[in-house]
């Protein structure tokens, strides 16, 4: 079945994907904002949002309505696609065949009072519910330094975007929440749900007919003038690699290598690319697994993975401090082996497997599939997952081993132990 796309005329649109693979409905909500200075203030909004509407004041009352429909869940979330902000509103509804009642409308109701009816006081949010939150979001950016292992690919990317949208944190800064309150907070609350663009996917055994309809009865509200959130550029020429050497408490080094690729998201090449970052660190058939982790016990673990949408790619290990010289030579190494077409049939085969494993993944999961249509409308592709997944089948040892030729290193950063004094 195609997803069937829908405009509500003010810059929602909304996708239907009727399946009936699922006992549920699962309704997700995107507001696209561009990564920037205020990217804190957003990351903040979707918890202040969640505390409270104008007819369920308090997240217990919320609780108590959501279960009342039967158990449907609710979760909210921030992240980033490129430089692309997003927020995510998400909605799981029982199926209404097993309960023989109209909840979906009940839930497409609660749906639009969540984002677009906060609980407000005066013309600001509740002051309480602000300041709790705010201590929460510092706390979540302050232990961000706790998972070491994404921490260092993240410090790599920043290093490497210094300067660009991208290398802003996509929960904003703790600084920046010094000077949040409930006011100045509500009024850019106010200018997002006017000018972002807002897309909505609902997977499950619906009738598409029906959920236009609802959605249109709810979501027909008029907005401003709607922002056009514009393509990173991804092309970048590499004029000397920068090396970052950071010291904390650690016993275990981290080693993470970023790469500009120069593929754009929507590109052919792009298939060859994810092949070539597959055979690269995408498994235990993989070049880095197999080399730097099996032969020569270099590594805890060792893997390659895109950043499709920015044009990036990192290589990310974990190893014994030491071994940083001898870790950083056999992982360059391994990139000149694709280069030069030492790929065996094992390791290509092997990666192709596995990438259409995990894309076939994506159908058993109503959240994965929303976020995989919306993934390829950033790219500002139009395929469906049989025919990525053809396109992927297609690529060949020659495919990979051009696109190799345009990977480029841009950053080595080291996360080491703290020196001795």
């Amino acid at each position: 079945m195609e997803l069937i796309e829908k405009q509500l005329n003010n810059g929602i649109n909304l996708y239907i994907d009727t399946t009936d693979k699922f006992k549920t409905v699962t309704i997700n909500l995107y507001i696209h904002n561009q990564l920037g200075k205020e990217a804190t203030k957003y990351a903040l909004l979707p918890a202040v949002l969640k505390r409270g509407t104008s007819s369920i004041k308090t997240y217990k009352e919320m609780v108590k309505f959501l279960e009342n429909l039967y158990g449907t869940t609710m979760a909210v979330s921030v992240y980033k696609k490129g430089e692309r902000h997003l927020q995510q509103y998400r909605l799981e509804l029982p199926q209404e065949e097993y309960i023989k009642e109209n909840i979906l409308e009940e839930g497409v109701k609660f749906l639009k009072e969540l984002v677009f009816n906060p609980l407000t006081e005066g013309n600001a949010f509740n002051k309480d519910y602000v300041l709790q939150e705010k201590e929460i979001h510092k706390n979540l950016i302050d232990s961000r330094i706790n998972d070491k292992t994404k921490y260092a690919v993240d410090r790599c990317y920043e290093e490497m975007c210094k300067g660009e949208p991208f290398a802003i944190f996509e929960l904003g800064k703790s600084e920046d929440l010094e000077v949040i309150d409930e006011k100045n907070l509500y009024h850019y609350y106010q200018n997002c749900i006017n000018t972002l663009p807002i897309d909505i996917y609902v997977v499950g055994n619906v009738d598409p007919k029906y959920v236009e309809e609802v959605f249109r009865k709810y979501f027909a509200f008029q907005r401003g003038q709607i922002l056009n959130i514009p393509s990173p550029n991804i092309y970048k020429e590499v004029k000397e690699v920068k090396y970052v050497t950071e010291n904390l408490e650690v016993t275990q080094g981290k080693l993470t290598l970023g790469f500009r690729t120069n593929v754009p998201a929507n590109s052919e090449e792009y298939f060859p690319l994810l092949v070539y970052s597959g055979v690269l660190g995408g498994g235990p058939f993989s070049k880095l697994f197999m080399n730097v982790r099996e032969k020569a016990s270099l590594a805890y673990y060792a893997y390659s993975r895109l950043e499709r949408f920015k044009g990036l790619m990192v290589v990310s290990c974990g190893i014994e401090i030491e071994n940083y010289n001898k870790a950083l030579d056999i992982i360059l190494k391994q990139l000149k082996e694709i280069e030069e077409g030492n790929i065996s049939d094992y390791e290509l085969d092997s990666t192709i497997k596995a990438l259409k494993t995990s894309l076939n993944a994506m159908k058993d999961n109503a959240t994965s599939k929303s976020d995989y249509y919306l993934s390829q409308k950033i790219a500002g592709a139009d395929l469906n997952i049989e025919e990525f997944i053809k396109k992927v089948e297609k690529v060949t040892k020659e495919d990979v081993v051009e696109v190799a030729k345009k990977v480029k290193l841009d950053t080595v950063y080291f996360m080491t132990g703290k020196k001795e004094e």
